[in-house]
């Protein structure tokens, strides 16, 4: 239901054009043969009174008549949405009497400074109406999220929480970590604030109890303990070196470790470490013994004083203008870690607007604990209550008046906001006078909007990978980092390599009208630099885009790289205490770092490949009876047609293609 949006009036007169034809503009003294010149002014003409219709038909729109529209506006509940001249929706709001809701805002004082702002923006209000304010909390949470409008409070951070999910119809089941919802059988448990705190709880229990990790494809097709086993981290159940009993013994304890239940483990391994003191297994005693101390260590680190149930603590810290929402998750007494958040809100949000806005949005979408606290009242924390019941079954309690060990709760989360929200703003601080040192040694006219940065990354010309990174005025932005896969050039050719990623990432970025960077780094000598002179050259970039090749020094230490300058046509070699430098040197070993990890992913993919692969009609199956009865590609190379056709499984058909296979390829 669409409401109060003006209409354009289309009847206004062009100013200072009525009644003229375009062609009395036109000189009648041009001769007709110049058809070309005639068409020209024409066309000049026309565009100068299209410009002048546009402008008079901008003068002549009717400013929005809020009197007007608030008679028609209904006393249900619903959501509106505030939308400029532009037809952008600048804020999204809910309400349980959409009228007395939305007339708040065209009052003599409709409030804050934002809110007069805002009010003077609005040129329509768009209505939805809905059954109740519960439908409309949620309605207003999905519009925020796909809208994003400029005057609320925005969670950018929407992403899954991992947790750790152990497979419970397995003989040997896997301990793993999953991102996402779980519709998965098995068991789960989380969520976790990030995933260095899921692969930390991983790490602790592989070294405590020994549960596989790995995939079920590997799992299933071992013939021997893998490293893991070696190194005292897995009991080998791939090779049937632990029975299922004591297995689903150690998954049952891993599960009651997760899940808060530590002391209950810690007493049944004493129990089992007297019974074998007392049988005389002292080795076996001597190991329980190792396990209760790297067990208790591990809960000493985690256990939280009074944490029952699963609670998680908001905290809110401001400062210029920005704010930082820190949570802690604590899930069955266990300290989960914490994470922290960047809403984007208006300069002049209140700390009650920020928090009461990040949770709604939060915890309709991600899981709910039992009870929350935070640091301010929560506003329409009844309605919010209701909605999460109805989401998740059960009763979520809001607290904010809180004493002794959770208000110290309370206080460290804000301590580990404010710490989070310095370091940040900090961090843009030193980005913005490296870009201004950068600027001036550039000799460019305003801070650079967009930096990006090339790099080739190979092992002897195998799986040649460039890399991509992109730097803006905050700093890197990863989602628009890119990699390319090199092919169809000599192995090693360095400059081939350069020529085909420049190439293909400029005229993409050209076909598809994207942003073109003010500056591209080159990682790399003068070679690599005239190549990418040419290859901006021939895209005809060069008058948007300043090239730096940036080499490093004899020696390779940082701080002795010589800088080539295109633009300027001279090599200069910086201070190594200049924030420029600081600046170009961080852009370059990131460019760098995601060209060897590209690399290394494709040359590992490469490695794990089979050459039996490539035979039509041989799979997995067939591929492990011949490894199996040879012991090895080379001994299979060496057999006979016949030999092979003696395999289980194999064809005298698909022997003669494995043969043959081997030996014209070594023809």
């Amino acid at each position: 239901m669409s409401i109060g949006k003006p209409q354009e009036s289309t009847d206004a007169p062009a100013a200072g054009v009525a009644g003229k034809d375009p062609t009395d503009a036109v000189d009648s003294d041009i001769p007709a043969a110049d058809g070309s010149l005639r068409q020209a002014t024409e066309q000049k003409n026309n565009e100068s009174l299209v410009t002048q219709d546009e402008e008079a038909q901008e003068e002549a729109k009717p400013e929005f008549d809020s009197q007007a529209f608030l008679k028609t506006v209904t006393q249900r509940p619903g959501v509106y949405q505030m939308q400029n001249h532009a037809g952008d929706t600048i804020y999204v709001g809910k309400a349980g009497n959409l009228k007395k809701r939305v007339s708040s805002y065209f009052q003599k004082d409709p409030g804050s400074a934002k809110t007069r702002i805002m009010v003077a923006q609005i040129c329509g209000v768009e209505l939805t109406v809905t059954n109740n304010e519960i439908e409309a909390l949620i309605l207003e949470n999905n519009l925020i999220k796909e809208k994003r409008p400029r005057y609320n409070v925005l969670l950018r951070d929407d992403k899954s929480y991992p947790f750790v999910h152990i497979t419970t119809d397995q003989e040997y089941p896997r301990i793993s970590y999953r991102r996402g919802g779980k519709k998965q059988s098995g068991k789960t448990i989380g969520p976790y604030p990030h995933a260095g705190a899921v692969k930390k709880s991983l790490r602790y229990i592989q070294k405590l109890f020994k549960v596989r990790q790995c995939e079920d494809t590997y799992f299933k097709n071992r013939s021997r303990p893998c490293l893991q086993y070696q190194i005292n981290r897995c009991t080998a159940p791939c090779v049937g070196l632990i029975d299922e009993k004591d297995y689903r013994r150690d998954v049952d304890m891993t599960i009651k470790v997760l899940q808060g239940r530590t002391n209950e483990v810690l007493t049944g391994l004493v129990n089992e470490m007297e019974t074998a003191s007392a049988a005389l297994q002292f080795e076996t005693a001597a190991r329980l013994r190792d396990q209760i101390k790297n067990l208790k260590s591990v809960n000493q680190s985690q256990y939280v004083e009074g944490g029952k149930g699963n609670i998680d603590v908001v905290a809110c810290y401001q400062n210029s203008g920005k704010s930082c929402v820190q949570i802690f998750f604590i899930r069955n007494g266990v300290s989960l870690g914490n994470k922290a958040f960047f809403p984007a809100a208006p300069a002049d949000a209140t700390l009650e607007e920020v928090v009461s806005s990040f949770v709604s949005q939060f915890y309709l979408q991600h899981e709910v604990p039992q009870r929350i606290i935070t640091q301010c009242e929560i506003e329409g924390a009844d309605l919010i209550q209701q909605a999460l019941h109805l989401r998740v079954g059960t009763t979520v309690e809001f607290v904010h008046n809180v004493r002794g060990e959770q208000r110290r709760w309370l206080e460290n989360a804000y301590e580990n906001g404010k710490i989070a929200l310095e370091a940040r703003l900090a961090s843009r601080s030193g980005m913005a006078e490296r870009q201004d040192k950068l600027r001036q040694l550039l000799e460019l006219d305003e801070l650079p909007n967009r930096l990006e940065c090339f790099d080739i990354s190979h092992l002897s010309g195998e799986a040649t990978t460039a890399s991509c990174v992109v730097f803006g005025v905050e700093g890197a932005i990863k989602a628009e980092y890119r990699r390319f896969k090199i092919s169809d050039i000599t192995p090693g050719d360095d400059y081939a390599a350069m020529r085909q990623a420049l190439t293909r990432r400029y005229t993409r970025l050209i076909k598809e009208q994207q942003r073109i960077p003010e500056v591209l780094f080159i990682d790399g000598g003068i070679g690599q630099v005239n190549i990418a002179q040419e290859v901006i050259g021939e895209l005809q970039l060069g008058a948007d885009m300043q090239i730096v090749g940036v080499s490093k020094g004899p020696a390779r230490r940082p701080g002795e790289e010589s800088l080539l300058l295109c633009r300027q046509g001279r090599e200069i070699h910086m201070n190594h205490d200049s924030p420029a430098l600081h600046l170009i040197q961080q852009i370059r070993d990131e460019a760098h770092r995601f060209a060897v990890a590209g690399h290394r992913a494709s040359r590992s993919k490469i490695r794990r490949k089979s050459v039996l692969e490539d035979i039509a009609g041989l799979g997995p199956k067939r591929r492990k009876a011949l490894l199996t009865h040879f012991g090895g590609i080379k001994e299979l190379k060496l057999a006979s047609e016949e030999d092979i056709a003696s395999v289980p499984g194999i064809s005298k058909h698909l022997a003669q293609l494995v043969y043959e296979f081997f030996h014209e390829s070594n023809a």
